[in-house]
């Protein structure tokens, strides 16, 4: 993993995709050392978090991360899901957060040096080549340790760097001794509330 000292770097997170990443990886994300750890490596401008929220709910099962993601150092970008039934009459959510992230990239890329995409699914591999005509650098983090793998080839074909979560679990893995820590001190673990797209590398 590598990152130049000075430049200003910003972390753009889809949500459900890093969710069942980490999932598929067999580990909970500790976002305080996720944070740590990109600001040791260069000046870390702004950490987004994106996912979708059921409206409908007094209290979601993500609210809890929401909450402390929020009065941590990360900037939240959330939207309503949306509810469907399918043709086999299954009840589906859906809560794609894709065009949400890929406008705030475009719109914060020109004071940024460095982009880091969270994310598996093959549809950033656009805004990942826009932002490398802008003369920005773009690393995608995701996985290929999985079967199949949750990064799809040819985003991380496109990235500059592609970095594998499953290397950085030592580093940001959440400690079984910190769950039940008192004070608040850790987030809460991602509740498995993501269904259907929200989770496709290639929806």
């Amino acid at each position: 993993m590598h990152f130049y000292q000075g430049e200003r770097i910003a972390l753009f997170i889809d949500g459900a995709n890093l969710y069942a990443t980490s999932k598929a990886l067999g580990f909970d994300v500790d976002y305080k050392r996720l944070l740590a750890l990109f600001r040791q490596k260069a000046h870390l401008v702004r950490a987004l978090y994106y996912t979708a929220l059921s409206e409908d709910q007094e209290y979601s099962s993500i609210r809890p991360l929401i909450d402390w993601l929020d009065y941590n150092g990360f900037t939240m970008v959330t939207k309503p899901t949306k509810e469907f039934t399918d043709a086999s009459g299954r009840r589906k959510v859906k809560g794609n957060m894709d065009i949400e992230l890929a406008v705030d990239a475009m719109r914060l890329a020109d004071t940024l040096d460095h982009i880091v995409l969270f994310s598996g699914d093959g549809d950033f591999r656009g805004l990942v080549a826009a932002l490398q005509q802008k003369g920005r650098r773009v690393s995608v983090v995701s996985t290929l340790q999985t079967q199949p793998a949750m990064v799809a080839d040819e985003l991380r074909r496109q990235a500059d760097q592609f970095i594998d979560l499953a290397d950085l679990e030592q580093i940001i893995g959440r400690d079984a001794s910190a769950r039940n820590t008192r004070g608040g001190r850790r987030p809460p673990p991602d509740p498995g509330t993501y269904q259907d797209d929200d989770v496709s590398q290639d929806a």
